[in-house]
């Protein structure tokens, strides 16, 4: 009843989200309402600029998920935000990173874990492991029949459809080595998925409190060791690619330490170094925008700061 409740609260606050404007306190917000796509349902996008934007001048660009929850706390659901705004502002103000702009993806609440769930690694699990994964989610009220990921073709928009509207709609450095994506949970799951899927697209992922776990229990739980063999099979080549990983130890995030460590062994397996790699964990950090807020700047200084 409870989760019930949280849901039904959840989809009314993103209802009066959807009608109030997006305050930034560093640069600005431009908005494409229900953008349209042929593979997914309709969204809104929220593209931050810089302070001093120019057409003149090209910007490397950043994707990130979850994108109502990204500037303004007063229109999201749990009055938090990453304020990524301000932070991204302040580094490139203080040269410390190139400049960039971010393209906020908003989700569709109903189908956010349908969409931000890697496919290849759940289509690698056997009946009863889907069984298993269903059973939970439908349990956990997040989805109301057979779970089967909608990822690929949440890609498929990002890559064929957003990506060309946004590099002919701003001045942007349009290739692998200055276009980076980003998420937390479950995006940073998409993330780590979109790196691997589009290697020639995306030079950069920031996976921060990445929800190894799939679901919302650890026993018996298929999920995990199916995004490491995935991983093991599809990890980009860490000579032109980089990769940022966090978690934290309280609420959620207290479930991924020993599934980020498995990752972690991949990673160096697959030759990835502290050039292209890093894994940071934060003690005393939650699962929330707050605590994403607080440590953001460190992923933004490892993809796009300047050396």
């Amino acid at each position: 009843m409870k989760t019930k409740l949280c849901l039904l609260f959840f989809n009314l606050t993103m209802v009066f989200a959807l009608a109030q404007e997006i305050k930034v306190t560093s640069g600005s917000i431009k908005r494409f309402a229900d953008f349209k796509s042929k593979f997914v349902d309709a969204r809104n996008i929220d593209v931050w600029l810089p302070n001093n934007y120019s057409a003149k001048e090209k910007y490397a660009v950043l994707y990130m998920h979850d994108g109502q929850m990204l500037y303004d706390a007063s229109t999201t659901w749990n009055k938090q935000s990453w304020e990524v705004d301000s932070i991204a502002g302040k580094l490139i103000q203080e040269y410390k990173t190139q400049k960039f702009i971010i393209v906020g993806i908003w989700n569709n609440d109903k189908k956010r874990h349908l969409e931000y769930f890697p496919q290849k690694a759940f289509e690698s699990l056997n009946k009863n492991q889907k069984a298993i994964v269903t059973s939970e989610l439908i349990k956990m009220g997040r989805i109301t029949e057979n779970f089967s990921p909608l990822s690929d073709n949440y890609l498929k928009f990002l890559v064929t459809e957003l990506k060309p509207f946004i590099d002919k709609t701003f001045a942007t450095k349009s290739d692998q080595a200055h276009t980076f994506i980003s998420g937390s949970s479950m995006g940073g799951l998409i993330s780590m998925y979109a790196i691997c899927e589009y290697p020639k697209v995306f030079g950069g992922a920031a996976c921060l409190s990445t929800h190894w776990p799939g679901i919302f229990s650890v026993e018996n739980n298929p999920i995990p060791e199916s995004f490491v063999n995935y991983l093991k099979a599809h990890l980009p080549d860490p000579k032109n690619h980089k990769i940022y990983f966090d978690y934290g130890d309280q609420t959620l995030d207290a479930m991924y330490k020993p599934f980020q460590e498995k990752v972690d062994i991949v990673m160096k397996e697959k030759r990835f170094t502290k050039n292209s790699w890093t894994t940071k964990f934060f003690s005393g950090e939650d699962h929330s925008e707050k605590s994403w807020r607080e440590r953001f700047s460190i992923p933004l200084l490892f993809l796009l700061g300047k050396y």
